[in-house]
């Protein structure tokens, strides 16, 4: 687009109505729940779960897309028109497409052949198309060339979404859990754990605990196959894994642009199994199902309550519940799957009851 057109009144025109839609739709939706998951009183812990699968796309990218096409639109590039495209298969497209369809944008995600059926409908729902490469690692490349040749605009969310996210406040997902907090036993957790996928929601929060002057530490978790951790730890951005997360939404095969270790406190690995096994344990507790990257949560968020417990520390932890699990009928909750992945969830079973009966922890 020519740079007449982007100054033209009718760019402007758009670009107004385009913001008063996003704005309007936040508007319209209630702040999600931050949920208290059931702890005994005699520990004098409190959990609680940020409880971001009400949104109306159904999972905690919904806040991310919000943020991307706010960000696109005011940088000047998005206008009426623009095809969208980003590299995903999962939440985030579900998300984006949801909102390009608010602003009758065509949307396009670039995934790999063997994305599930399931994904592709969700996607499709929300009015997004689907296009496939044969190898997962093209899927950046891919999406640059589908957007240079239909003149359109890469959203990369790997690459904008800590900064596509005003982590001073504006109602981002930091600034909404410490203001549900507030009225809290604990107020100011010891610990806000989460994980990381883009890497947007733990450098916002970090951000957000420096900027707010708070004592709270930030604890990310990370699956199997991603090299998250091994990066933090190392201090190595530039490793690369040979395979992807099985647990969706979070762990990457490399370091995103968006993931900003120095405002992490503490880094906790989580077996694939000890996730899975976390979502099936607490569909008891919670009487309802969740996803892969909630159940990864949990498992950190146990295991640093047990270390509470064992120093008689008092006070309260947050996590996230990313997701519903009614998305993986076909997976995480089909113990056909689990068996073809090679888990074995009964050790993490037994560490999970244990942890709930005793509060100790041999995760």
């Amino acid at each position: 687009m020519s740079s007449v057109d982007r100054c033209s009144s009718r760019t402007r025109d758009w670009v107004c109505e385009a913001v008063r839609i996003i704005e309007a739709d936040a508007n319209r939706s209630a702040d999600t729940h931050l949920l208290h998951f059931p702890l005994p009183l005699e520990w004098g812990i409190d959990l609680y779960l940020k409880d971001e699968s009400t949104h109306p796309t159904g999972s905690l990218k919904h806040r991310l897309a919000r943020s991307l096409f706010l960000y696109a639109i005011c940088n000047g590039w998005i206008v009426g028109g623009t095809p969208v495209i980003e590299a995903s298969s999962g939440s985030t497209a579900v998300s984006e497409a949801y909102f390009a369809r608010l602003l009758g944008l065509p949307f396009i995600a670039v995934m790999p052949r063997s994305t599930s059926p399931e994904k592709v409908a969700l996607i499709e729902r929300q009015g997004g198309r689907c296009h496939f490469v044969d190898e997962p690692s093209a899927i950046y490349d891919e999406s640059r060339r589908l957007a240079a040749d239909l003149h359109g605009h890469f959203m990369d969310q790997f690459t904008h979404a800590e900064r596509a996210t005003d982590w001073r406040g504006n109602n981002n997902i930091a600034e909404s859990v410490f203001e549900q907090m507030s009225m809290e036993a604990a107020p100011e957790p010891e610990w806000v754990v989460v994980g990381a996928g883009t890497g947007g929601t733990s450098a916002t929060i970090g951000r957000y605990i420096h900027y707010r002057r708070l004592r709270s530490r930030l604890a990310v978790v990370d699956p199997e196959h991603s090299v998250f951790f091994d990066a933090w730890r190392d201090g190595n951005t530039s490793l690369v894994g040979g395979q992807g997360s099985r647990i969706e939404g979070i762990g990457r095969p490399r370091v995103e642009p968006s993931f900003i270790g120095n405002v992490i406190d503490r880094m906790i690995k989580v077996p694939d199994a000890a996730s899975v096994a976390t979502i099936r344990h607490v569909e008891e507790v919670l009487g309802r199902r969740v996803g892969g990257s909630t159940g990864t949560n949990l498992w950190g968020a146990f295991q640093l309550i047990a270390e509470m417990r064992a120093s008689r520390q008092r006070g309260s932890v947050v996590t996230l519940l990313c997701d519903g699990g009614e998305r993986y009928a076909d997976t995480y909750y089909d113990d056909g799957w689990v068996a073809e992945q090679g888990m074995d969830l009964a050790p993490h079973l037994e560490a999970l009851v244990r942890f709930r009966t005793t509060g100790t922890w041999s995760g």
